[in-house]
């Protein structure tokens, strides 16, 4: 079949906005030249780039020149994290969550095999993390806290704000993967000690291979690139415009709809998680119930492969996921469905609905109406059956 007429896989990536693209089809075309370049071609080129690093400076209440573009969140991550260590060296504390996506948590592995010390917190069986846990923990000037805003799984969001004001009070820098939060969150940064904060574009209705460093005034971390001039000496090479003035497209759409767009979103959501809770048997919601994004849902089927519920959802036209992106194809329960505690005939099931501002009423009563055969379909012929009840 083609692509799928439902798509409810927004955490994983959107559909590029209609504005988005028709912004940066003249850097396609008329509008080539380089933007460092003094003439005429490159300083036009130059004024778009400053206006869209204005425009995403204002989605995240930030200042422009706090803004770094970088090619993905993935990039930003480790932008901030090795850029930490290359500044700080083996003084280096790392104190991260264990239910991070892979660009944080790989990365601050791979710098605990060179040297940093890596502490890995907990969450709790809903997928949070306790402000007051930093109390206990040993901060200072070589640490650098790093935290998800939102899951990207679950949707479940860290208190971020309140723990950077802790780790703040005690010389630490604080570091957040925002990808999910950006573009549906209030954030300013004019009021939150946030020090590094990443964004990735195609979250939130800009293409695929654009994403945002922020970096608060003052903060030093090591360039990962190096070579020119562009974008303040952290990270060199000629940037990529039509995707960078598209990013920043998408977001003043973004802080244009939000509030609107939230409320109906959050109706949407609700109206799915409740009818499937309900309709089908040994279903389980992953996560807290309000601390989570307006756009998603995770639910567990007992008794039932994961990969199963996917591949009926998709013959049905609905695309939806079993969590990360970047972790598809593994056998095994995510990592964040295993830190939470989630019993494996549980975990192995976790699908993951997530809706943008283009997902409609229509949408989701479809998915309400096939969702339950699917589930008693499949459980009827699990392996899993009769080793655990729905209890």
């Amino acid at each position: 079949m083609g692509a799928p007429l439902i798509y409810l896989d927004n955490n994983a990536t959107t559909m590029v906005a209609p504005e988005v693209i028709e912004a940066m089809m003249p850097f396609f075309g008329e509008q080539w030249g380089n933007p460092s370049s003094i003439h005429h071609f490159g300083g036009s080129v130059h004024r778009s780039i400053d206006r869209a690093r204005e425009q995403v400076a204002q989605l995240i209440g930030a200042s422009a020149e706090e803004i770094v573009f970088t090619g993905c969140g993935s990039e930003s991550d480790n932008m901030a994290l090795k850029g930490f260590f290359a500044a700080h060296g083996n003084q280096t504390r790392i104190i991260t969550s264990a239910v991070e996506h892979p660009a944080v948590r790989n990365t601050a592995r791979y710098l605990k095999e060179r040297g940093a010390t890596l502490v890995e917190l907990e969450v709790d069986p809903q997928g949070c993390i306790d402000p007051a846990v930093f109390d206990q923990l040993p901060i200072d000037e070589h640490t650098i806290v790093s935290l998800m805003w939102a899951n990207n799984e679950t949707g479940v969001l860290f208190p971020v704000e309140a723990i950077a004001v802790k780790v703040k009070a005690r010389g630490g820098t604080m570091h957040t993967d925002a990808v999910q939060a950006a573009g549906k969150l209030a954030i300013d940064l004019r009021s939150a000690p946030i020090d590094l904060l990443a964004i990735s574009g195609h979250k939130l209705h800009a293409p695929k291979g654009i994403g945002v460093m922020y970096i608060r005034k003052g903060v030093a971390i090591e360039p990962l690139i190096h070579g020119g001039h562009q974008e303040a000496g952290i990270r060199a090479g000629t940037e990529n415009v039509p995707y960078c003035v598209g990013l920043g497209v998408a977001c003043a759409l973004a802080l244009k709809h939000r509030s609107e767009e939230n409320g109906g979103i959050r109706r949407l959501r609700d109206r799915l998680e409740t009818e499937l809770l309900s309709r089908c048997a040994g279903a389980k919601l992953n996560g807290h119930k309000t601390q989570r994004l307006s756009n998603t849902t995770n639910i567990s089927f007992e008794n039932i492969e994961g990969e199963a519920i996917l591949l009926h959802l998709d013959e049905s036209g609905i695309a939806a996921s079993s969590g990360s992106a970047c972790t598809t194809g593994s056998l095994e329960p995510s990592h964040v469905m295993r830190a939470m505690g989630i019993p494996y005939t549980f975990a192995h099931s976790s699908t993951r609905f997530s809706l943008s501002r283009y997902t409609t009423v229509h949408e989701i009563d479809r998915v309400i109406e096939v969702m339950p055969g699917i589930v008693d379909k499949l459980r009827s012929i699990s392996p899993f059956v009769g080793k655990e009840s729905h209890g």
